[in-house]
């Protein structure tokens, strides 16, 4: 389990695509705390720390979590959000976050407004349905209040700090994000097609 609060900045330093894709990634973290087998958040995807360096750690992901996620458009050079997972007795300053991606959401528009950055993304049909105004939700491994929801369109907004520490101030339209809808979102919409 994750909170959605962006601990580090990763960089993809190798992609080894064979059955699966290995990924090193550059860390900030202190990789002597990391455990082989941790779990740790790649731009909001649960990925299981395989190997580990000094300033660096490997992950596998399948051709299932590329079809489902923004992983596929990984390169080297690339910077990722990163977040290692919940221990108990850790602030939770997000919101609860699985790491499980929903969907692939689009960017449509990039705006400023003042010092913030207004923007506007497109959910898959199916997860349309679960992203609320004033609800979260975790794109790229942030946790994120949703601003308003027109149809599929529903819109962020970006304060400088967010863009400082996280990948957001790179953002451009066109650009995929990895989404994850609201847990609580899930199971309210499924209590409620039981009837």
């Amino acid at each position: 389990m994750f909170t959605g609060i962006v601990t580090d900045l990763g960089e993809i330093r190798s992609l080894e695509r064979r059955g699966d894709t290995r990924a090193r990634i550059g860390t900030g973290y202190d990789t002597r705390t990391i455990e082989i087998g941790a779990s740790i958040a790649c731009d909001g995807v649960c990925l299981t720390v395989v190997a580990l360096g000094e300033d660096w750690f490997e992950v596998d992901f399948s051709a299932e979590t590329r079809s489902k996620t923004n992983l596929g458009r990984w390169a080297p050079g690339l910077r990722v959000n990163l977040e290692r997972a919940l221990k108990v007795g850790d602030e939770l300053g997000g919101h609860i976050v699985s790491g499980h991606v929903d969907g692939v959401a689009e960017v449509v528009r990039v705006e400023d407004e003042g010092d913030s950055t207004r923007v506007t993304f497109r959910a898959p049909e199916a997860l349309a349905k679960f992203i609320a105004p004033k609800g979260s939700v975790a794109l790229n491994g942030t946790s994120l209040t949703v601003n308003e929801v027109e149809g599929r369109d529903f819109g962020v907004n970006f304060i400088p700090h967010t863009k400082e520490v996280t990948t957001w101030g790179e953002i451009a339209p066109g650009d995929a994000v990895n989404l994850e809808v609201d847990t609580l979102a899930r199971y309210v919409a499924r209590l409620a097609e039981a009837g």
